[in-house]
């Protein structure tokens, strides 16, 4: 099943060509001032029907973008290296789409995993 997602403005409209199983509420700084619940995707799952309007805002090592709607201000996608085996693998990377942008979904039902990112890095 193909899931759609769109920020308020639709500046930032994407697919997903699988259903999320599970989102990710991260508690670090830039998390919980953004508020998004992560849905981890490789890029060959994620369509974006429309980017016009994105915006980038990086920090630290400046490893990760941290996009987002420059119009309306949502928080909308990630792009990050994979780090499944601890080291940054810039060949693989990873998109952490907001799930909260998914369109006639129900995010309630999909379990959340806390990340106490605030005390992890």
């Amino acid at each position: 099943m193909i899931v759609k997602g769109s920020c308020h403005c639709g500046a930032t409209r994407f697919e997903l060509a699988v259903e999320p199983e599970s989102v990710t509420e991260c508690n670090c700084s830039i998390c919980s001032k953004r508020g998004g619940l992560w849905a981890y995707y490789s890029p060959a799952d994620v369509t974006f029907a429309c980017d016009d309007a994105k915006a980038t805002y990086r920090w630290g090592a400046e490893i990760g973008a941290h996009n987002f709607c420059a119009r309306c201000g949502c928080t909308t996608y990630g792009e990050f290296p994979n780090f499944s085996s601890g080291e940054p693998d810039y060949d693989r990377p990873t998109l952490s789409i907001n799930a909260r942008l998914l369109d006639d979904y129900d995010i309630a039902s999909i379990p959340v995993e806390r990340i106490d990112g605030k005390n992890a890095w």
